[in-house]
């Protein structure tokens, strides 16, 4: 980046945080205000480091590793705001910023990973460990610091180093630009309907295309978007089979249109990047580098868990075909079922099996019904209470404040929510925070966000949730409590920062409890009469959880497969396109059911690294998660409390304290076998 301007950090609006309640002051944030802020973080951080780096003090754990945990602080609260922003309510000021400022950061740690004299004391310190008498905590801080310096390079030679940090920069600079081009296939594309368009289309779906087309400047119109939030409902209701494959194919063409947002050659040359980061680093392929420190180890493991989940899904989804296939011939149409048909006539189905579809679901599942029964389940499961602050700004006037408070009344840190879709925030669902909770030097209260995409409803009315919005909510609660109830000392292994494919378990775990017939007769209540979910009502939607699970699990796993091809090959493929097809067709997928994120828009592996050669810990969560809940059921007691004041002290409070195997086993007694996960798929 090119110098610019240079600011007091101390007292800057983005790094002192004098706004309300100690949060950032967001009304005196201007975008201009970040450029320079992140020149002046990264220098205090440079500087910070130096200063370790270049004591004549023998290493201590105070003056090495307590002083590289704590240093930072201004450049992280720059980050957490910028990317908060880049995420949630972005432009092209933040975008053009975000693409300077990705490799630039990459930069940075780097050269921190590659400091041959900040290693030397990081390496005399884990040499003499044994001797140095740490409790478990800090011990293992010690271990996953010494093994992330190595990872990062640190024992690399020169060029070896040089080129590994030419190889970080680029991939953080394409992650930029893939999920930009995203974004933009998504905010740039609407189909705009007039009402004699919506056969079949729900009241509820009505309001919210509704409002989408306001926003976008077309009132007295519809807007079908390609949030999933409308998109998917639209596909499921409208009996306009020329509309449904009009949308399911732009839904399914993001990243992959012509012109600039086309994805296809970030997606061959991030490949290519990290192949030859693995090797450098000394690892077969990617996934061997990444699955190196997780549950799982290795790729192998992997597909011991996801192929006969396949299996079983393409067996369950091909029934499930069939039945399809009866109801659109006893109307007519003989056609064979194609992508844009299944989740119609899967919806025809759920009302023939169980007499309901979800439209009667919804009035009952209101945003606000929903959001009162998460923080019910978390105060009656960890004491925590609720308290919103209205009027508090944010980065958008939708976000909500929460003050979070223990049982006896302390305060215990602030969540913050920002729920509905709009064209400036990425598609998803997920929590993140401003700010960890550690005790370290003094300590920080976790400040925790979670970001949705709910269909925003007109002015006065109630957002109303389909039960895969419902849960949705739920579980990036869980994660969010992850990020609350943390109570350790280090903040490198606070809240979240756990094995990836341990961390959805307090998400999906929380799911759970969204179902549980005491919190459905409590808050599933109708948004106009208030009165409760009707029992067989209750009792029907609860039968059909598994309803349409061959297409769900198929969808998933075809992505998750797709995944771990891309990274467990030594060298990455020429065309990847061409290899998601060869993959998929190996597997013989079911032509009806499209991946749940094809490689084009796939932004939990190719927008950053997050999920890269990951995106199956969603399922290796669930193995845990199906047991783990298995543990309330089995004493007839969602809310046991003893069992609750295990799961908080064990999963979410520990944050990555012990080893994944250790919390788990702690929590339950023994590690869980697949079968309680497949059982709740209904996939035996």
């Amino acid at each position: 980046m090119a110098a610019r301007t240079s600011v007091d950090i101390a007292s800057h609006p983005l790094t002192a945080w004098n706004g309300p309640l100690g949060l950032p002051d967001f009304a005196r944030i201007r975008d201009e205000d970040f450029a320079p802020a992140f020149d002046a973080a990264l220098a205090v951080h440079e500087a910070e480091i130096e200063a370790i780096a270049s004591s004549e003090e023998p290493p201590t754990v105070e003056n090495t590793l307590v002083a590289l945990e704590l240093s930072g602080e201004a450049l992280s609260r720059v980050s957490a705001v910028f990317w908060c922003r880049a995420g949630a309510h972005t432009n092209e000021t933040i975008q053009k910023l975000e693409r300077e400022i990705s490799p630039s950061m990459a930069r940075h740690y780097s050269r921190i990973f590659m400091n041959e004299r900040l290693f030397r004391r990081i390496d005399a310190l884990y040499g003499a460990r044994a001797e140095l008498h740490l409790d478990k905590e800090a011990s293992r801080v010690l271990e996953k610091t010494w093994k992330r310096f190595v990872r990062g390079g640190a024992k690399l030679t020169e060029q070896g180093k040089k080129r590994l940090a030419e190889i970080n920069e680029e991939l953080a600079e394409l992650g930029a630009r893939f999920g930009q081009n995203v974004l933009a296939d998504e905010s740039k594309w609407a189909l705009f309907l007039n009402e004699s368009d919506l056969d079949g289309v729900p009241d509820s779906l009505k309001s919210a295309m509704a409002e989408a087309a306001e926003s976008r400047g077309k009132p007295g119109q519809y807007a079908v978007t390609l949030s999933r939030s409308i998109a998917e409902p639209f596909l499921a209701t409208s009996s306009r089979r020329d509309l449904r494959e009009t949308v399911l194919e732009a839904f399914l063409r993001r990243g992959d249109n012509e012109g600039e947002t086309n994805n296809a050659e970030i997606v061959r040359r991030t490949l290519a990047l990290r192949a030859e980061k693995a090797k450098l680093l000394g690892y077969e392929n990617y996934a061997a580098y990444k699955l190196d420190d997780t549950m799982a180890k290795t790729p192998d493991a992997v597909m011991q868990l996801l192929k006969p989940v396949w299996d079983k899904a393409r067996e369950k989804a091909a029934e499930d075909e069939k039945e399809l296939s009866r109801i659109a011939a006893a109307e007519g149409h003989n056609h064979p079922i194609a992508a844009w048909d299944w989740r119609y006539y899967a919806e025809k189905l759920r009302a023939e099996r169980f007499a309901f579809d979800e439209g009667t679901l919804k009035p009952y599942l209101s945003l606000e019904n929903v959001i009162a029964a998460a923080f019910d389940v978390a105060g009656r499961l960890f004491g925590l209470t609720f308290e919103e602050k209205p009027g508090i700004p944010a980065w958008h006037e939708d976000v909500r404040v929460f003050v979070v408070k223990n049982a006896d009344g302390s305060e215990r840190g602030l969540f913050l929510a920002d729920y509905f879709n709009r064209p400036s925030k990425r598609s998803g669902a997920w929590m993140s925070s401003l700010q960890s909770g550690y005790r370290l030097g003094g300590g920080k209260k976790p400040v925790i966000y979670n970001v949705m995409n709910f269909a925003k409803p007109p002015k006065g009315k109630p957002a109303l949730l389909s039960v895969d919005d419902a849960r949705t909510l739920f579980h990036e609660f869980g994660h969010a409590l992850h990020g609350l109830l943390s109570e350790v000392t280090w903040p490198s292994i606070s809240g979240t920062s756990v094995a990836r494919d341990f961390v959805e378990l307090p998400s999906q775990l929380f799911e759970h409890w969204f179902t549980v017939p005491e919190v459905l007769a409590r808050h599933a209540r109708h948004v106009e009469t208030r009165e409760p979910m009707p029992a067989e009502l209750v009792e029907k939607m609860r039968a059909a959880r598994n309803f349409n699970a061959g297409f769900a699990t198929v969808e998933f796993t075809a992505s998750a497969l797709v995944d771990m091809a891309f990274h467990a090959r030594a060298e990455a493929p020429e065309d990847p396109l061409g290899f998601e097809e060869e993959v998929l067709n190996d597997l013989q997928k079911p032509a009806a059911i499209p991946m749940r994120h094809r490689t084009p828009h796939f932004l939990h592996v190719f927008s950053g690294d997050g999920y890269s050669a990951g995106y199956y810990s969603y399922m290796w969560s669930e193995v845990l998660d199906a047991d783990a809940f298995q543990a309330f059921e089995e004493t007839g007691n969602p809310f046991n409390p003893e069992i609750a004041e295990r799961l908080r002290r064990h999963i979410y409070a520990a944050g990555g304290s012990e080893d994944p195997e250790e919390l788990y086993k702690a929590f339950r007694g023994r590690l869980p076998s697949p079968d309680a996960m497949m059982q709740k798929k209904g996939l035996v």
